[in-house]
């Protein structure tokens, strides 16, 4: 007698949950079930008016983003329909136009005309538009490089970068590790991270910006023989939301952003590439013809204090001719360097990743008539740290390499002052300084100026000049 007593009391509180429950509960579902949100929401570039929001839906619904300033208890709206489409992973990205500049916003998505039935007892997420571009702006900007889902399915560094509350945020490639020509497998890389618990508040309130490397391009130390590239191209285009992708007449992942008052020119070093290790000539490019003239197009246009270039690849030359660095393509970096010095374009900074280890490094070009170069690599984010960096050459390093676990870089610019100031630093896994933070200043960045060995900290001063005396790089104290 007592299994019908049980059968009544699991249909009332059966009964009980569906009465309480959220609204979509009553929503009728499609042929390919409920409409909802799988992936996201993930801000992506931002301007002074507009916010691009990227998600990924279950099926072919629309969507669309609901949103309001975010002091503002109503008059919200809601952005124009979007059909997300099976050739495109059900991957969109719903941009909301008509922003005011340097406010922040709330919203939140909606899947088939309802707030999404996964979210929708989050509430309302928030995101910032950029500063005006008259304003002498004060904010940060996070990097990194090399987050290895599948070695690493939890990531706590994202909780430090949450708490960090960046203004933007760099992915410098290895941004997962796919490792792969099928495409299908090289999406499925993207959908595991986009999943990833702890990433999810980092991705909804900080606009992503990205670039690939070798892993996230094809295989590994892969170049424009890559006979899959095309795809990959366009799967890195339905997982990011930059502001563009190339030039209609050389395809790539390169692109130009600015924010607060600083440039920033983000490169792609695999499409274009030539091999690596094939002899050293003035006509090898890891860029190619096309993407080489517009950077020195794009610096010779910038008036920005600070402009900053970012690569997948590490500047430095320590890991020698034929490694993968810009030292295995040594005449198009002194092209490169050249035309700035030539040009008299000051204030550029150096970005990198790829080496498993955080460095911050210098190509002294006061040397040559320049100024100093300053390189600053993050990595990695997750992934195995490395060794490998005490069998490379001896170079100005700035401070010491930190290996000691997962990091991340930080930009962190000042334009309020009439000389604008940079400070770099670099952070470990729960967000603390491992390393004194460089400080820099626009004036110091420009031809005839060298700062670079007083901007070294004491034991990478005493290593540097121990090795230039041809002595071992490390002593016996330190």
């Amino acid at each position: 007698m007592r299994f019908p007593l049980l059968r009544a009391c699991w249909l009332i509180g059966a009964l009980t949950v569906v009465a309480v429950g959220p609204s979509w509960s009553a929503s009728k579902p499609s042929a390919t079930g409920y409409p909802r949100l799988l992936h996201g929401p993930m801000i992506g570039a931002v301007t002074t008016d507009r916010i691009d929001v990227w998600v990924r839906l279950s099926g072919p619904n629309e969507v669309q983003i609901e949103y309001g300033p975010a002091t503002a208890m109503a008059g919200l709206r809601r952005t124009s329909p979007q059909l997300a489409r099976k050739e495109d992973d059900y991957a969109v990205v719903v941009p909301i136009r008509d922003l005011a500049a340097d406010t922040a916003y709330r919203y939140r998505v909606i899947v088939a005309g309802e707030p999404d039935m996964n979210q929708e007892a989050l509430g309302f997420f928030s995101a910032k538009t950029a500063p005006a571009s008259d304003r002498r702006a004060a904010f940060s900007v996070a990097f990194g490089s090399c987050a290895r889902v599948e070695r690493y399915p939890v990531q706590p560094i994202w909780n430090a970068l949450s708490q960090q509350r960046p203004d933007l945020m760099f992915w410098l490639g290895d941004n997962v590790y796919a490792d792969t020509l099928d495409v299908d497998i090289l999406a499925e890389c993207y959908q595991r991270q986009r999943a990833l618990p702890e990433l999810q508040p980092f991705l909804r309130s900080v606009p992503q910006l990205a670039i690939w490397d070798d892993h996230d391009y094809g295989l590994n130390d892969s170049d424009k023989g890559h006979p899959a590239k095309a795809d990959s191209l366009r799967v890195f285009q339905r997982y990011w939301a930059n502001p563009a992708y190339g030039l209609p007449s050389a395809s790539g992942v390169f692109f130009a952003y600015s924010y607060g008052g600083v440039d920033f020119f983000f490169l792609d070093n695999r499409y274009h590439r030539d091999p690596a290790g094939g002899p050293e000539s003035p006509s090898k490019s890891a860029l190619g013809t096309e993407q080489k003239a517009w950077l020195k197009a794009q610096l010779r246009a910038s008036r920005a204090p600070f402009k900053v270039i970012a690569s997948g690849q590490p500047w430095s030359d320590e890991k020698g001719p034929g490694g993968e660095s810009w030292e295995a393509f040594s005449h198009e970096r002194a092209e490169i360097i050249t035309f700035i010095r030539e040009e008299k374009i000051s204030g550029v900074v150096l970005l990198s990743g790829d080496n498993h280890v955080g460095e911050l490094n210098c190509l002294p070009e006061s040397q040559n008539g320049g100024y100093d170069l300053f390189e600053i690599s993050g990595s990695p984010l997750a992934q195995d740290t490395s060794v490998s960096w005490l069998n490379y050459r001896t170079i100005p390093r700035v401070r010491q390499v930190y290996f000691g676990g997962s990091n991340y870089g930080l930009l962190a610019f000042d334009l309020v002052p009439e000389d604008p100031v940079l400070t770099i630093s670099l952070h470990d896994v729960q967000g603390k300084k491992v390393w004194s933070p460089l400080v820099l200043r626009a004036s110091e960045l420009k031809n005839g100026v060298s700062v670079w060995r007083e901007k070294m900290d004491k034991i990478s001063r005493q290593r540097f000049e121990r090795a230039s005396r041809g002595e071992p790089y490390f002593g016996p104290n330190n």
